[in-house]
């Protein structure tokens, strides 16, 4: 008997993944009321860390090819930009 079409899930899809330039990030869902608590993330000598709450992967520069940090205002704290 088939599944009714309410209970199929779909597949997530891969996470969002954010090239930053520092190890430490914050993450705070960009989903405004919808986000979650903003926590600092430290990456280390890995080159990348994961949000636990967004699963929102953070690459540092080099590692690979992705959005650019500047353009996700919940990868940065606007008050560290040079613009700031």
């Amino acid at each position: 008997m088939p599944l009714p079409s309410l209970l199929r899930t779909v597949a997530p899809g891969p996470p969002e993944v954010v090239v930053v330039h520092e190890h430490r990030v914050s993450c705070d869902g960009v989903g405004g009321a919808l986000g979650h608590p903003r926590i600092y993330l430290e990456m280390g000598e890995r080159g990348f860390v994961e949000c636990g709450y967004c699963d929102r992967r953070f690459v540092l520069a080099g590692h690979v090819e992705a959005e650019d940090e500047r353009l996700d205002p919940g990868a940065y704290d606007p008050g560290d930009t040079p613009e700031a």
